[in-house]
């Protein structure tokens, strides 16, 4: 891992802590012990007494509109962040200066991991809805990581998931045709809204369309005929974003006949 490096003071004034948040800040209704989404964060694997240790690895609590950049490609690397509520795109811009998503974010998940090697964000992160992420400064993790062998073993588990994710990510766009990039996307969101304790079947699409073909490599028309085609089927039912799966194991047969 990279060296532990000393927080900068702007960074020090970002990341402030429970008791010395003036007025007006984000206060901890909920702590990593309390939360609901730990087992999918971070501190999940950590003991009771490892896990009071890391409760002080968030040091702020952020929250960003929709629409709005967490960070940008480019920008120095200083913190991981845990999404605590909300959705998130991950996008870089080519040289033709179009935007590529290269990935989605929700709730428990953690972003800004790929700084970690580089010391700069490698694309841009967008929140798709109003969200809110708990801070956890790198220098911090590195630090309490030598002290907590549990921590070092669930962020190596952490980064082992995301290069099994990347490399998921380079099957679909590699091998599959476009019926079972967007089957794979959709059974891909079930899984993760279930894992929640949401609805597998019945959610909504915080993403559009285009957004989505940008990611599984098609084009925006090919993605709408996609969904239409579903939908005649009895696949699934669409209304604008709000998607209802009414035959999981359809699309996971258009899987199977490869």
């Amino acid at each position: 891992m990279p060296p532990v490096v000393a927080l900068k003071p702007v960074q020090k004034a970002l990341y402030m802590t429970r008791t010395d948040a003036p007025n007006g800040a984000r206060k901890f209704e909920t702590t990593c012990a309390s939360c609901n989404l730990r087992e999918l964060c971070l501190p999940g694997a950590l003991c009771a007494e490892d896990l009071a240790r890391a409760e002080n690895l968030v040091y702020a609590r952020r929250r960003v509109k929709r629409g709005e950049p967490l960070f940008k490609s480019g920008a120095e690397f200083g913190a991981i962040y845990a999404i605590r509520s909300g959705f998130f795109k991950m996008s870089v811009v080519d040289g033709e200066g179009r935007e590529q998503v290269t990935g989605f974010s929700m709730g428990g998940e953690l972003i800004g991991l790929e700084g970690i090697g580089s010391g700069t964000y490698n694309g841009t992160a967008t929140a798709l809805e109003d969200s809110e992420v708990c801070v956890l400064p790198y220098a911090l993790i590195e630090a309490m990581a030598q002290e907590v062998p549990a921590l070092q073993r669930q962020l190596h588990a952490v980064l082992a998931r995301e290069i099994v994710r990347d490399h998921g990510v380079m099957m679909l766009l590699g091998s599959m045709r476009a019926e079972e990039r967007l089957a794979t996307f959709l059974i891909n969101l079930s899984k993760r809204f279930l894992r929640r304790g949401y609805s597998a079947s019945d959610f909504h699409l915080r993403m559009t369309r285009e957004e989505i073909g940008s990611y599984l490599g098609l084009k925006l028309e090919t993605v709408s005929r996609l969904f239409s085609r579903f939908q005649e089927e009895a696949l699934i039912e669409v209304e604008q974003k709000h998607v209802r799966i009414l035959d999981i194991a359809g699309l996971e047969r258009l899987l199977a006949c490869r």
